[in-house]
């Protein structure tokens, strides 16, 4: 316990003149709300005492705790008015994140200065004067401030109100008492929040009581302060307050952290449901913002949720109480929880929140909240909440929550000895003393008791002497047993949480990278370093984790976990993290973790009894006793004081604790030693403390040094300071965004060009974007001067919008062509450039019917440009309209400090050198125009054909069905659903007419929204009588290169006609495409080898991560390419009376040969297996050849490859190939298919593709009936 203080009062105690300063000081703060009644206003509060007057390692924050202590100032009251104590809790978070807890009693005294009373009068005639209508005083206030500022203080009793207005007003000198709140404040290092406010309601009961305390107050005081030691790690102690016992007591080594807050409250506040969103958006670190009118439950909910997080920290700005004069702080553009007081009959649509888009508002008054858009939800939720829901039913609580606001009272109700009679149940004998408690359990009237219990199962002991008892061993009372039972309910719950974690993170020490040789050169080059393989962890989890684990491995939270983790190799281990590793040594050690490895099977708790019975036993035996108080060396005449007075205390006995107690001085000690190891430490580190300070601040990102805003000192250069620690921070998230996207990204590509390992999944790429939207919408909502809708980012775009389309309409009369010189060289190829226009990509967003809120198209409008890499060049148009910006934002805004804003632009620019598909791959049901262009082979009749062309586009999401081409025109624009990444185009026409022959280059296909262009390489005839007689062709497509427009058309020139389809395509090792240019039997093994190697790499990708297969099957470097080669070697194509021979022709006599072999009984004498194989080549050449599609014989070939790689009767067929006697007529003796040895080598390649299942595309089968 690091200082007692007393707190906050203009009173008497002082001469006269500051009596009249200090209602001066009132008086102008009190000009702003005029129009409220004096009584209504808050003033200046300030400290008066704080004892002892400095302690080294916890120094005393004057403007913190004044501010904390009366978040909203001093407030008078009358005898009319409601006077009950009340209780709340608040922390100061320092910058490196240690914490300070405070826990304040407040109370109302009597003003007894005729000075201050006579000031009131006169303010409260002014009051009469400026608003002679309001004979009540209104409770309406006009500063903007004051909307969102709090008032308690109007949360008066009906029956006061009615008074004061029978009296025709609220203050009468001659006639009213005047009260001012005044408030005792306890500061603490630890949170041992029910002793507290047991000792603080003692001390306050002290001073009403009618007859004097045993001792004077400074004799509790000096206890508290001096004699009363920090009970062990799993000991309890007991220490003595003014008139009972108090009992706190702290968790062992192994067990969870002191929590000392209700967390059956906190759950009874919001329901379980809520409060596992509410949960789960803390890990995803959303900003948090509660909302209530009590302080404290807004403590009780903030400690609440961060108690959960175990093993995790929350590492960002956190203030559970937002002190009015702070409220600029809520447009932090980093994620926040921070507790806002709300006024009574202020509605939370009044409330004016700078920025929304990933805010979760928690409203604990009516038990609800409001979720920020799609984020993911937590693993096995149903499970998770059943398994909470039992614990609290065990306890009588509701999981459905919304108790009524009375049974959660925050007055300080102070108990008379009185009241602490036993109710006549006895437990003197242990045994007994469960069953009482199960009867207790069923008691309605602790549903009340509840608020009041809290963890630490502080209690109260029986009174010595009363019935003549042996303390120690008297009936426990009923809130004894509530507080007992409130301790077992909050170290349940919080081990259901735990538990979560611990079977989740099981196995999280196998996948830390630990690379630095020691830790100063782990922290200089913190920045550069992987220290966790996201990769290969995600891989390892059940697929239903994997949307909520791919977001949180991103956090800071996680981060700083993985961090302490790796420094514990060379420093002690952070508290959370040894209690964590030890438990999961524990379950490994039972071996839980094996049988449910990679299942999402639900694992329950398996030591709530335990814990339970730790606390219980802890409590039921004490094991330390403090000092009692006693009577210090003070003068005589010290330390009397009037009833109802808190007096101010002799400061001097209260200064220094005594020199013989040992346990002071073993504090103390205790201390100096941690101080000078530290020292020691960093002395061996050979690193300056600031410097490592540095680089622990540059090594965990943003919001360590933001934990909480300054207190104190609110001048603008202090925010402006902040503000610039904003700017600088986003700045350097955004870069570290972008470099993690591009790394990943990068990473992944390289693997798809045969280099090293994929470490990225579509999940993993999605998460980043999302966290790149969420960047994006917090830097737009940063510095905003008029918040309008949800999302800042929207919000600005449609003042563009607005802006542009006005100039557009000046400019109508006088249009301005756009870029001719980019159309000119791509008129050659037939595709019209899609002009860049940020106005376009918002009006294909807004005419998107499935979205439905702004966030949802400011999200969908940046994948959007990220796809088009158009995002860097679309935000710079935006900002470059500077009016408009300054229109918008403040002049301290993030897009208002210009080399900040070039870097970021520069940054997101960065993203251009990567393909994202992170618009089309989300929104798959929404209506797209595309536009498909034929291009002809030049120089030959311009390609006039006299039938009549038709085109079927196809990709990953589905085809567009046949869709007729007007003759000769050869473009078209066509509306259909989201295909995804187009994979083949069918070309075909109906051979009408005497030109029916038609020779295509490729085909060119376009989406209109996102701009990516495909190129279907053709190359060949389309007509009866020329090349391979195919009236139809299945054309393999592939992404074209922005700006690459120009090359579209070159290289593409009239194939040799016996060629297969996808020659002249590629000049690679399986290329044919010059004359006489043929491979060698050993590139073309090498290229089978590596087309069916691409098949397996194919499907040892997660499913949502695998590419077409079909591009892998026929593109062009594919299975059915490759095998052509294999089938075309030594094969005699000689072309009789020019007729061209094609590889179709030989297995169509050879099926025939087997079918006239079967007929005359040839075959009869073959082995079974054989004749069924037999069979069923027949049977699937046949099928082919019946269909209705005129796909020619290579379009036949290729189509018989695939089915028998589906159908896994390749390997099958190939023997009866080279075994058939037509071999000897089609091949020269060298061919690769008359070689038994390298058939057999063949068949045990494809062999491989047994193992997966082949599925085709239905561009591919179309027509066939097999």
């Amino acid at each position: 316990v690091a200082h007692l203080l007393t707190d906050r009062n203009s009173t008497y105690e002082i001469s006269q003149n500051a009596t009249y300063s200090c209602v001066h000081s009132c008086f102008l703060l009190s000009w702003e709300n005029f129009e409220q009644s004096p009584l209504k206003r808050t003033f200046k509060s300030k400290v008066l005492a704080h004892y002892p007057e400095n302690v080294e390692w916890n120094p005393f924050d004057q403007d913190a705790v004044n501010m904390l202590c009366m978040p909203k100032g001093l407030s008078f009251r009358t005898q009319a008015d409601s006077r009950e104590p009340q209780f709340h809790s608040f922390l100061i978070t320092r910058e490196d994140g240690s914490r300070t807890y405070g826990f304040v009693h407040t109370f109302y005294e009597e003003v007894t200065s005729p000075q201050i009373c006579s000031a009131m009068q006169t303010l409260y005639q002014m009051h009469q004067a400026e608003n002679p209508s309001s004979a009540t005083p209104s409770s309406s206030s006009s500063s903007s401030m004051d909307s969102l500022a709090s008032s308690l203080d109007e949360a008066d009793s009906p029956s006061s109100s009615s008074c004061r207005s029978a009296a025709c007003g609220g203050y009468d000198a001659s006639r009213d008492t005047l009260y001012v709140s005044k408030a005792l404040c306890l500061i603490t290092p630890m949170p041992f929040m029910h002793g507290c406010r047991r000792f603080l309601s003692q001390m306050h009961w002290a001073v009403t009581a009618a007859s004097p305390p045993p001792l004077p107050l400074e004799s509790y005081v000096h206890n508290i302060l001096y004699e009363v030691p920090l009970p062990p790690p799993g000991r309890s102690l007991k220490f003595h307050g003014v008139y009972e016992p108090i009992v706190c007591q702290r968790p062992g080594p192994g067990e969870l952290p002191l929590a000392d807050f209700p967390l059956g409250q906190t759950f009874t506040l919001l329901g379980v449901e809520n409060l596992v969103q509410l949960f789960n958006c803390t890990l995803l670190e959303m900003q948090i913002l509660l909302y209530s009118q009590d302080y404290q439950r807004l403590m009780t909910v903030a400690e609440g949720i961060t108690t959960l997080l175990f093993p995790f920290q929350w590492q960002h700005v956190y203030v559970p109480i937002l002190p009015a004069s702070l409220l600029h702080f809520l447009d932090a553009p980093v994620p926040y929880l921070m507790g806002l007081q709300s006024k009574e009959g202020t509605d939370r649509s009044k409330l004016e929140l700078p920025q929304e888009a990933n805010l979760c508002f928690v409203d604990i008054d009516n038990h609800c909240i409001e979720l920020p858009e799609d984020f993911p939800q937590f693993p096995n939720k149903p499970e998770f909440i059943q398994e909470l829901s039992e614990v609290l039913l065990h306890y009588d609580i509701s999981p459905v929550g919304g108790a009524p606001p009375t049974s959660v009272s925050t007055s300080s109700t102070t108990t008379t000895p009185g009241e602490l009679e036993d109710d006549g149940r006895n437990g003197n004998l242990g045994g007994e003393q469960l069953a009482v408690l199960e009867l207790l359990q069923g008691n309605a009237t602790l549903e009340r008791l509840q608020a009041l219990a809290k963890r630490t199962g502080v209690r109260v002991e029986a009174l010595k002497g009363v019935g003549g008892e042996r303390e120690g061993q008297g009936r426990r009372t009923a809130v004894e047993e509530e507080e007992l039972r409130n301790a077992k309910l909050n170290v349940q719950l919080r081990e259901v949480f735990a538990s979560r974690f611990t079977t989740m993170f099981a196995d999280y020490e196998a996948f830390v990278i630990q690379s630095a040789p020691d830790l100063e050169s782990w922290l200089t080059n913190r920045e550069q370093m992987h220290n966790f393989d996201k990769a290969s962890f995600l891989s390892d989890q059940p697929e239903p984790y994997l949307p909520f684990l791919s977001h949180f491995i991103e956090t800071q939270m996680f981060a700083t976990f993985i961090d302490n983790k790796i420094m514990s190799q060379w420093e002690e281990k952070e508290p959370l993290l040894r209690v964590f590793d030890g438990r999961i040594d524990k379950a490994r050690l039972y071996n839980v973790r094996a049988p449910s490895l990679r299942s999402s099977n639900y694992q329950r708790c398996t030591i709530l009894k335990e814990s339970a019975q730790a606390i219980e036993q802890r409590l039921m035996k004490i094991d330390h006793t403090a000092i009692h108080p006693h009577l210090l060396d003070m003068k005589i005449g010290q330390g009397k004081y009037e009833q109802g007075f808190f007096p101010k205390l002799q400061s001097d006995v209260l200064s220094v604790g005594p020199t013989n107690n040992n346990r002071w001085s073993n504090r103390t000690a205790t201390a100096q030693r941690r101080k000078d190891r530290h020292r020691q430490q960093t002395e061996h580190l050979t690193l300056d403390n600031d410097l490592k300070e540095k680089y622990m601040q540059e090594a965990r990102s943003l919001g360590k040094n933001l934990r909480q805003p300054k207190l104190s000192d609110l001048s603008p250069a202090v925010i402006a300071q902040t503000n610039w620690k904003f700017v600088e921070g986003l700045l350097k998230e955004c870069r570290m965004k972008t470099k993690r996207m591009l790394v990943e990204k990068m990473g992944r590509e390289a693997v798809e060009l045969g280099h090293g390992e994929a470490n990225i999944t579509g999940l993993e790429e999605n998460t980043l974007i999302a966290s790149l939207c969420d960047l994006l919408e917090r830097i737009w909502s940063h510095g905003l001067q008029v918040k309008q809708g949800k999302s800042a980012l929207w919000s600005h775009l449609l003042h563009y919008q607005a802006r542009e389309e006005k100039l557009e309409q000046q400019q109508a009369e006088s249009p301005v062509s756009n870029g001719p010189e980019r159309r000119k060289s791509e008129s050659s190829i037939g595709m019209p450039s899609l002009r860049a226009s940020v106005i376009q990509d918002m009006r294909h967003i807004q005419s998107m019917g499935e979205i439905k809120t702004d966030v949802g198209r400011a999200r969908a409008w940046i994948r959007l440009s990220l796809e088009k890499k158009l995002l860097s060049q679309h935000l710079k148009q935006l900002l470059s309209r500077q009016a408009l910006t300054k229109k918008l934002y403040k002049r301290y805004a993030f897009l208002r400090c210009e080399e900040e804003k070039e870097q970021f632009l520069f940054h997101l620019l960065s993203l251009n050198t990567v393909d994202y598909f992170c618009f089309t791959s989300v929104f798959t049901t929404i209506m797209i125009p595309y536009r498909a262009v034929i291009i002809p082979i030049k120089k030959l009749s311009n390609a006039m054909t006299t039938s009549n062309p038709w085109v079927c586009v196809s990709g990953e999401l589905g085809d567009s069905g046949v869709r007729q081409i007007t003759k000769n025109v050869l473009e078209m624009t066509f509306d259909c659903q989201n295909l995804g990444k187009l994979t083949t185009v069918q070309l075909g026409h109906d051979n009408s007419g005497l030109l029916a022959k038609w020779l295509v280059d490729c085909v060119m296909v376009r989406n209109e929204i996102t701009g990516h262009t495909y190129k279907f390489p053709c190359g060949r005839w389309l007509g009866k009588g020329v090349d391979d007689g195919s009236l139809e062709r299945v054309l393999i497509g592939e992404l074209a290169l922005p700006n690459a427009d120009e090359d579209f058309g070159r290289g593409c020139r009239t194939p040799d006609m016996q060629h297969s389809p996808g020659q002249t395509r590629r000049v690679s090792i399986t290329s044919m495409g010059g004359r006489g240019y043929k491979p060698t039997s050993a590139q073309i093994q090498e290229a089978i080898g590596e087309a069916v190697n691409s098949i397996c790499k194919h499907f040892h990708k997660p499913e949502k991560e695998r590419g077409s297969l079909t591009i892998l099957l026929c593109g062009e470097v594919g299975l059915v390419g490759a095998l052509e080669q294999f089938f075309h070697n030594g094969f005699k194509s000689a072309r009789l009376f020019q007729k061209t021979v094609f590889v179709w022709d030989f297995v169509e006599k050879a099926v025939a040969y087997m079918e006239s072999a079967d007929q005359m009984g040839d075959m009869q004498e073959t082995a079974e297996p054989l004749g069924l194989t037999c069979v069923s080549l027949c049977h699937y050449v046949s099928a082919i050849n019946s269909s209705p599609r005129n796909i020619g014989k290579d379009g036949k070939f290729q189509l018989l490859v695939c089915l028998g790689a589906r159908d896994r009767l390749l390997i099958q067929w190939l023997p009866l190939l080279l075994e058939c006697p037509v071999i000897q007529q089609m091949y020269e003796e060298s061919a690769l298919l008359r070689d038994r040895t390298t058939v057999n080598a063949l068949i045990a390649v494809l062999q491989t593709l047994h193992d997966f299942p082949i599925t085709l595309e239905a561009s591919l089968v179309k027509g066939i009936d097999l």
